[in-house]
């Protein structure tokens, strides 16, 4: 017969072993030192265990287990299945879970790059836990979610409300695939219902690029933020890449930027050829950022967090706006659309395809993605520093 002295002084094997105590009762000891009530009984001609619960501070006691023990042979001589209403209680509980606690059960399996990982928190956290936190899976209906994104979508965020539904759906497809027997009421909604997207082919021209780039330097904001734009343009990299940069995968000896695989789209290192304007604006970044690990840490908050994802975006469109009020006819401008600009006018340069291509860091297909391994390291940083100056002259217009 056990006792608490002996159920302290039990040490874990190599495998899992039995410690009987009376009426049925006994203790399971795991290789881990975990130490858990059992009892075994028969019903239907089946056998079947029961697991009362973990011994310890954070579990229950001898005594306790004993008693739940009378209860369960109570229960098994009346032909009731005591593991059966123990796992349905389980499953109940889990049923009963929030919304909000699903949110953070589904965020924590995501294995996404951390820029998605980041777009999806923001959305969650701005635009669907104020609303559906505290409500339980079974009581959120299509109506209500369809409500709410459209709402989003007439405030003018057309694409965040297409986010919140594709959230929300995961979230609901989590659930169904952890257990939860639930219909998904975002499935019903298709994206098309709330908003409609036409592709961006934007493309600015080189006397756009100046109108741009001189009326930024009119905007009042902090100068980073005005030069992250720029240098964009000359590096030819994704917004996210620059944001979440740090020190680090600076080379100034070597005019060298190198964006680690981890942190890559592509989960290829990427070396991005720093011209001289781009290393001007490097320093002017190092100047700015204290003892921050980041190029462009946050203003508002630690320098250990980045500038938000919108900061670029937002001095964008206030020196548009600043341009227009001129007479200028320029048209909006987004932080990829300086990519896609990039690309096309080194196209209509004469530049080779293939030096853009690693620059922009595409990943090519098919047969010509076997044979051509080639970094074009030289003719690369060749090409930025050529389009570097061009940029340079396109403002001077």
């Amino acid at each position: 017969m056990l006792t608490d002295t002996k159920l302290k002084n039990l040490k874990p094997k190599e495998k899992l072993y039995k410690v009987v105590d009376r009426d049925g009762l006994y203790v399971a000891v795991s290789p881990k030192g975990t130490i858990s009530f059992r009892y075994d009984y028969r019903i239907n001609g089946r056998r079947e265990t029961l697991t009362i619960g973990k011994y310890g501070a954070d579990g229950i006691g001898l005594a306790e287990a004993r008693e739940q023990l009378v209860e369960a042979k109570k229960l098994v001589s009346q032909g009731i299945s005591v593991a059966s209403v123990k796992r349905d209680g389980k499953n109940k509980l889990r049923d009963e879970l929030t919304f909000g606690g699903y949110t953070d059960k589904w965020l924590a399996s995501l294995k996404v790059a951390e820029s998605t990982l980041d777009l999806k928190r923001g959305v969650i956290k701005r635009e669907i836990l104020p609303t559906f936190s505290n409500k339980l899976l079974k009581e959120i209906t299509t109506e209500s979610v369809l409500a709410h994104c459209e709402k989003i979508r007439d405030r003018g965020a057309p694409s965040t409300a297409v986010q919140v539904r594709e959230i929300m759906s995961s979230v609901f497809r989590f659930a169904n695939g952890d257990g939860v027997r639930i219909d998904n009421p975002v499935e019903l909604i298709r994206a098309s219902n709330i908003a409609t997207f036409k592709p961006r082919e934007r493309t600015l021209s080189p006397e756009e690029i100046g109108v741009l780039l001189r009326y930024l330097e009119q905007v009042g904001s902090i100068p980073t933020i005005k030069l992250a734009v720029k240098f964009i343009l000359l590096t030819m990299v994704r917004k996210s890449e620059l944001l979440h940069a740090t020190w680090d995968e600076i080379s100034f000896e070597n005019a060298t930027w190198t964006i680690p695989a981890s942190r890559a789209k592509g989960k290829r290192t990427h070396v991005i050829y720093l011209s001289r304007q781009a290393l001007d604006i490097l320093i002017t970044f190092k100047m700015c950022a204290g003892y921050s690990d980041y190029l462009l840490p946050s203003n508002n908050q630690s320098s250990q967090k980045t500038m938000s994802q919108a900061t670029l975006n937002r001095v964008i469109d206030a020196a548009i706006k600043l341009a227009q009020e001129a007479g200028e006819k320029i048209e909006k401008v987004s932080v990829h659309d300086l990519r896609r600009t990039a690309s096309t006018l080194l196209h209509e340069a004469g530049f080779n395809s293939d030096w853009i291509e690693k620059c922009l860091a595409h990943e090519q297909r098919g047969v010509r993605a076997v044979y051509n391994k080639a970094e074009y390291a030289e003719q690369r940083r060749d090409m930025l520093q050529q389009w570097a100056d061009m940029v340079d002259k396109w403002v001077e217009m």
